[in-house]
């Protein structure tokens, strides 16, 4: 393959293909389908069923498709298919960059679970762990290796990872990678890895950088598109509550007590925030643990094995972990904290509803933070519902009983004067900049939904 070649805007997957009905009609070997048989993969997810066929083929593959769709085991399965037997300590024949340590450490285990019965090597490559240990590991030898895009290229630049053998690159969670800054060092990996290779590209968005990037190192590659029209699932149901900033943590004991959550996550904006709702809740509730940047790897790891394990049933965590963890007991998230981007929002609340299951978010929203809630309803092209608690209503929260209304403008003569804004009120922009209809309006036009007030 050449490094360079053409892509194409995404497409259906039906547009290009025939998706696969079942695993068995991949052709994938006994070993691997008695191992999606021990792992509880009955049939497979739209994104497994378009990518898995493509990427047996060895050919390029781009595929969009938001978290919690499979993705893992989407290129996973066609990796362990396609490994040749080779002798150990050989160097590794794929090669797998994620963005975060969290999603290093699940997808290795992903490799881990689904090469049951054949003897596949995997080695995981992070920040925050001895560089020795790892190197080690190498020097054994390693099949697939899975990193960070940082400490894949300090071991490549140390000599202690060679990439001249290798066969399958993948880029999973593209857009977060390019988001917090990998842009760089991606491009010095890819261009160490032999031309003759299969790249795989996987991503929850298709942002042009993330186009260029595909276009610039795969070659002819087939693009899907698993994305819904609804960027959030069905199966979650999203509220938000309108609150004082220095009531939010009186409404957090009050929703959980409300709530009582299988499992949840609650996300803060800061480390900061995060340590100081972490020691709180843990002296009201059992089950609290908190994780974010700060936090030695070591840490980071014995939280989230705790979480998986159901031991921890509250953790409060940054956007560290808004993408990529995959534990289907989240039952709740709360955003105790609007996100700064929207983008944050669609990857926190798809913790939940997981693999179709029912999900619910709340999204505490202080008077001032109007328009933050307004681009989040843009993005998802819908509406939050607002939730109540007897003795939480702000001043904005009295003076619109609903948060949605729905208005015919009057005929010219009986137009009425503009309603004045209450003081306290916190007028949102129309939603998808549709301003209400005006009054020359065409009867029987239909009715613009906006928002008045929080």
């Amino acid at each position: 393959m050449s490094e360079t070649g053409t892509t194409h805007p995404p497409t259906t997957p039906s547009s290009n293909h025939e998706p696969a009905a079942s695993f068995e009609s991949m052709g994938l070997s006994s070993a691997m389908l008695a191992a999606l048989e021990a792992a509880g993969y009955t049939s497979p997810t739209p994104v497994q069923a378009g990518t898995i066929p493509l990427a047996l083929k060895g050919v390029d593959v781009m595929a969009q498709a938001r978290t919690g769709t499979g993705k893992t085991a989407a290129f996973v399965i066609p990796i362990l298919e396609r490994l040749t037997k080779r002798k150990k300590g050989e160097e590794p024949q794929a090669l797998v960059l994620v963005p975060t340590r969290e999603l290093a450490v699940q997808v290795r285990d992903e490799f881990t679970k689904l090469s049951q019965g054949r003897k596949v090597r995997t080695v995981a490559l992070y920040g925050g762990k001895p560089l020795k240990g790892q190197i080690d590991k190498l020097k054994r030898g390693a099949d697939c290796v899975v990193g960070t895009p940082g400490r894949v290229l300090d071991h490549i630049s140390r000599g202690t990872l060679n990439l001249e053998h290798l066969r399958i690159a993948v880029l999973d969670e593209a857009d977060r990678m390019l988001d917090i800054g990998f842009r760089p060092d991606i491009e010095k990996i890819l261009r160490r890895c032999p031309k003759e290779r299969q790249t795989l590209l996987l991503s929850a968005t298709v942002p042009p950088p993330v186009a260029r990037l595909a276009q610039r190192y795969m070659t002819n590659p087939e693009t899907l598109n698993f994305s819904p029209a609804e960027i959030t699932v069905d199966t979650i149901d999203q509220y938000y509550f309108t609150v004082e900033p220095n009531r939010k943590f009186e409404l957090l004991l009050k929703l959980l007590e409300r709530e009582q959550p299988q499992q949840a996550i609650i996300f803060c904006r800061t480390k900061r925030e995060t340590d100081r709702v972490g020691r709180m809740l843990a002296k009201k509730v059992e089950g609290v643990d908190c994780i974010h940047g700060d936090l030695p790897q070591k840490a980071r790891d014995r939280v989230m094995e705790a979480f998986r394990a159901g031991r921890v049933r509250f953790l409060v965590a940054t956007d560290v972990v808004g993408r990529g963890i995959d534990v289907s007991g989240i039952s709740h998230i709360i955003n105790y904290n609007i996100p700064q981007f929207s983008d944050d929002y669609v990857h926190r609340v798809g913790r939940t509803g997981r693999m179709g299951r029912t999900g619910v978010a709340y999204t505490f929203v202080s008077p001032e933070e109007g328009n933050e809630l307004t681009r989040i309803e843009m993005r998802i092209n819908q509406l939050l519902k607002r939730d109540e608690i007897e003795g939480f209503h702000t001043t904005a929260a009295a003076v619109a009983e609903s948060a949605v209304v729905e208005q015919a403008a009057p005929p010219p003569q009986q137009q009425q004067p503009a309603e004045p804004v209450t003081a306290g009120a916190v007028p949102l922009a129309p939603l998808l900049s549709s301003p209400p209809a005006s009054p020359s309006a065409a009867p029987g036009k239909r009715k613009k939904k906006y928002r008045r007030a929080l």
